[in-house]
């Protein structure tokens, strides 16, 4: 069985696909429209991509929607993000816990705007008890500070007395990123043509498969998805073993 309630997807379905949503301003450029304009159409492949997920038997659809490296593009485009990501709570959230999907933001909060913490905090609350699909957002994240977080965390623990450094493992560890009750990504997926991971959960694709599609993100739909997934079912996964071999 997958979550509570819910059946285990099939063995050639990922339980967990993390996706690098790249390509919203070449998109605009290439249509001589202005980068917001990308931005729009990449929250329409958003939906899409998560109704498909959920068609497909996805269990878990990570998303990357804005790292802590975004900060330093334009301000015009900063603002217009943040405000992208305010509509897309008012508009969708009440539609995704309707569908049964459960929202799970992961990334700092200390620096945003109170009221905007307030809202990603109610979209939690709101659809904590969904078992359909999980839908996590990484919103002001990046790998690299989670796991420094994730290690203050465990010092604090350790000065405190209530975890000695013997006790300190990967699953430890694993507790205190944000990420904690989650799986590992199964299938990563980045559009756009580019081939890495910007800092997207180090820690949580150990062992995923990456398969990088140079469609840029706006036109991403479920025949995209399908492909990708196709080629993880095609992959053998061994997780550092070998295959087993018959007689």
């Amino acid at each position: 069985m997958g979550r509570e309630g819910q059946p285990a997807a099939p063995a050639s379905v990922p339980r967990h696909v993390g996706v690098i949503m790249d390509g919203n301003g070449r998109w605009a450029e290439a249509r001589g429209l202005p980068r917001s304009a990308g931005h729009k159409a990449g929250i329409d492949a958003l939906r899409r991509m998560v109704r498909a997920s959920a068609d497909l038997g996805i269990e878990y659809l990570s998303v990357y929607s804005f790292s802590t490296e975004n900060w330093r593009r334009p301000r015009a485009e900063v603002s217009f993000l943040l405000d992208l990501l305010r509509r897309f709570i008012r508009q969708d959230v009440a539609e995704l816990h309707a569908a049964g999907t459960r929202i799970k933001i992961i990334g700092a909060r200390e620096d945003l705007e109170p009221s905007l913490v307030k809202m990603l905090d109610e979209a939690e609350k709101l659809t904590a008890e969904n078992n359909k699909l999980t839908l996590v957002v990484a919103f002001n994240y990046g790998s690299k500070q989670e796991l420094a977080r994730a290690a203050k965390k465990l010092a604090t623990e350790v000065a405190a007395g209530k975890l000695t450094p013997d006790q300190i493992d990967d699953a430890a560890l694993e507790r205190a990123l944000d990420t904690d009750g989650i799986p590992p990504v199964d299938l990563l997926i980045r559009t756009g043509g580019e081939q890495r991971i910007s800092n997207f959960m180090l820690w949580q694709c150990a062992y995923a498969e990456f398969v990088f599609l140079p469609v840029f993100w706006p036109d991403f739909d479920g025949a995209a998805l399908q492909t990708a997934v196709d080629e993880f079912g095609a992959r053998e996964r061994r997780f550092g073993g070998l295959k087993a071999q018959t007689a």
